[in-house]
């Protein structure tokens, strides 16, 4: 016992009853409210610290200075441990996996090779489908080829009807070639798959969309998005929070495919109710049910953050991802606001058109850009929030499961449970440093045996 070895050399006595754990806490106290000596040597661990004491018979002041000196010592080494390793996880999760490049550059080149793989998708007595209210319509914006094929496999797989199915690819041009020559090759029937690129809308021009070209441009943006994301690192954050912040600086939050959602409406003009999910999720239920909750003339239904079920997954409300020591963002929204979450998305596209949410989506963008990003820094939901206000349905939770992404402690009965599970967060579960116990999940509809994936390398574990 320390109280044994330290009491009769600090205290005069060998007293060890409680009166003695007191007065040790009295000098500890003292010792908190006290600068360190300069030149104050600093053991490195408690057998340093046993021998030091041997060597320096100390007196109780002394004890207590040392003792606060370790374990300040100690804190700033776990905290720049901790930045330290969210910052490498954060590089990690930026990065694109060696397999997956060979994948995307495999299937390019099996498009401009293999006459199948240029096939049109869907082939031409289908097309009709692709406008036809009747069906299910279900929406993806990626340039991820693997995490493409897991959301559409997933969907179709668990799906009641799987014959209502039609989902919508949409990808960027580099990628418009590989994703094309994977859903023709490896086709998902008797549902409909169509792979269009951003090229191809006609809609998406630069007088469409003036306040998505000027964030890829302007300074600020690009210094905040590309530049040193070590800066600024504040060590006392919690690691949630530290990570989530670091996630926030991806690039990809400048790119025009996460902006995508917001305009459904232009991009699918014939179609009345689409479901939007984002490529790091996977469907375990049939989502046919989607399309008979009554939104009541809402434009979104979502699954709220701030009353989440499950105690690991952080609840989330307006204060977590504005700055509301911003008059601009004080004045005009509840820091206690119920957030809600991107990922899994009815949209009525009937309702949406009569509103005005994509001006208040660029407005507020403006503003943001305007004071050089401090309104929010949390990504493309901020402003998704804010446009959306007032227009947004409360669905079941059990539809959309969140925090796959940072956080490996989830109720395994609510996370089978879930319709959707996602993972949104750094560890995605393609990348190596995926939370093994969540990754099957995922993996379950990734076919390791094809001849893409296996020539690839691309491993279940």
């Amino acid at each position: 016992c320390i109280g044994r070895r330290l009491g009769p050399r600090l205290l005069g006595r060998g007293d060890v009853s409680p009166r003695m754990g007191r007065e040790i806490y009295q000098f500890l106290l003292q010792a908190s409210n006290e600068a360190l000596p300069e030149g104050l040597t600093v053991p490195g661990s408690f057998n340093d610290l046993l021998t030091d004491m041997k060597a320096n018979p100390y007196d109780a002041k002394t004890f207590a200075l040392k003792m606060k000196a370790m374990v300040q010592q100690m804190e700033q080494k776990a905290r720049s441990a901790k930045l330290q390793e969210y910052l490498y996880r954060h590089f990690a999760s930026s990065g694109i996996p060696k397999g997956m490049h060979c994948l995307s550059l495999r299937l390019a080149d099996e498009y401009s090779s293999n006459v199948h793989a240029r096939r049109q998708l869907p082939s031409p007595d289908l097309v009709p489908r692709l406008t036809d209210n009747s069906y299910h319509h279900f929406v993806v914006a990626t340039d991820n080829v693997l995490s493409a094929s897991v959301v559409a496999s997933s969907v179709v797989r668990n799906c009641a009807e799987p014959e209502k199915i039609v989902f919508h690819v949409i990808t960027d041009r580099k990628t418009y070639a590989a994703m094309h020559a994977w859903f023709s090759l490896h086709p998902l029937p008797p549902a409909v798959v169509e792979v269009k690129g951003v090229h191809q809308f006609d809609w998406l021009t630069k007088d469409n969309v003036p306040v998505l070209e000027a964030m890829e441009t302007h300074f600020e943006i690009r210094r905040y998005y590309h530049g040193d994301h070590a800066i600024g690192a504040n060590l006392n954050d919690s690691p949630n929070i530290l990570a989530a912040k670091l996630q926030a600086r991806s690039p990809k939050y400048i790119s025009i495919m996460n902006h995508l959602r917001i305009y459904l409406p232009e991009l699918f003009p014939n179609l009345q109710k689409v479901v939007f999910l984002d490529d790091d999720v996977v469907v375990q239920r049939d989502l046919s049910p989607l399309w008979d909750i009554d939104l009541e003339g809402k434009v979104n239904g979502a699954v709220e953050t701030c009353r989440a079920a499950d105690l690991w997954v952080r609840s989330k409300t307006f204060k977590t991802y504005f700055n509301f020591s911003h008059p601009l963002i004080a004045m005009n929204f509840d820091p206690d606001q119920c957030a809600w979450a991107y990922g899994m998305n009815v949209f009525d596209l009937q309702a949406w058109r009569r509103t005005n949410i994509r001006e208040i989506y660029h407005h507020w963008l403006k503003k943001n850009l305007n004071s050089r990003l401090s309104l929010w820094r949390l990504g493309t939901l901020p402003p998704a929030l804010i446009a959306f206000n007032g227009h947004v349905h409360s669905i079941d939770p059990s539809w959309h499961l969140l925090g796959l992404g940072y956080q490996s402690k989830i109720n395994q009965d609510t996370l089978r449970k879930a319709a959707v599970i996602h993972y949104n967060g750094q560890a995605k579960p393609w990348l190596e440093i995926a939370f093994p116990e969540l990754r099957s999940f995922w993996t379950k509809y990734v076919d390791y045996s094809d001849e893409f994936i296996r020539n690839c390398n691309i491993m279940e574990s």
